[in-house]
């Protein structure tokens, strides 16, 4: 899961990014709402954790901004203003949460989980396509009473595809979620773990397959 953070205070940023990774989260980390806004726009973060006090642009104006062109990234307001009014504009300014600092970092990841379970990524503890179903806590994936265990990285581009069942993920997409946008990741590193995945299907004995389009990316088909 890739989330981007927006915080002016480096220490906090940096730290916020320290939790989330030990805890298997991609993050991205800007300074300024102007930042923010832009990276907000690209379609590519499943979570936005944004601070309501930043420079060139707040956090209020920066998630009415979002909703105002259709971006729909459940956004985390985190924010020392704790008053029942402030609460109320940042929600009606369109967040979906709000959690007031300090924070215990147990608290953080509760209030992520709980943001992406209302958004219908994570409503079950796993996925299923076929006679397929991938575990969301163990990464086992698993093809009737045979599983196994993926990495990391072959479990979040196996999570993608099956979440975007029907349709193509490309090359770009899936390094900017699994590595990172500023990884140094190329075609050919996704197209290892692609491989890698595939030998597993078909250990499992699977009727799904990962089918590459030309030029295009990827998706999943049942054969």
């Amino acid at each position: 899961m890739q989330i981007l953070i927006v915080e002016d205070d480096v220490r906090l940023a940096n730290a916020l990014a320290s939790i989330l990774s030990d805890n298997g989260y991609l993050t991205d980390v800007v300074y300024d709402g102007e930042s923010g806004l832009d990276y907000a726009q690209s379609d590519l973060y499943d979570v936005v954790i944004l601070d309501v006090m930043l420079p060139k642009r707040d956090g209020f104006s920066v998630v009415e901004q979002m909703r105002r062109r259709n971006i729909s990234t459940p956004v985390l307001m985190l924010t020392a203003r704790s008053t029942v009014p402030d609460k109320i504009e940042g929600l009606d300014s369109g967040a979906d949460d709000y959690m007031t600092k300090p924070f215990s970092p147990a608290e953080l990841l509760a209030h992520l989980r709980a943001l992406t379970r209302r958004q219908g990524q994570v409503v079950f503890e796993r996925l299923e396509m076929g006679d397929l179903a991938l575990n969301l806590e163990s990464h086992d994936l698993a093809c009737g009473e045979k599983s196994i265990n993926l990495s990391f990285k072959e479990f979040e581009i196996l999570r993608i595809l099956m979440a975007n069942r029907g349709q193509i993920v490309s090359k770009e997409q899936l390094i900017a979620k699994v590595w990172g946008v500023d990884s140094t990741a190329m075609d050919n590193n996704v197209e290892a773990y692609v491989s890698f995945l595939r030998k597993k299907l078909k250990f499992l004995g699977s009727a799904v397959r990962i089918e590459t389009v030309r030029k295009v990316g990827y998706h999943l088909v049942e054969e």
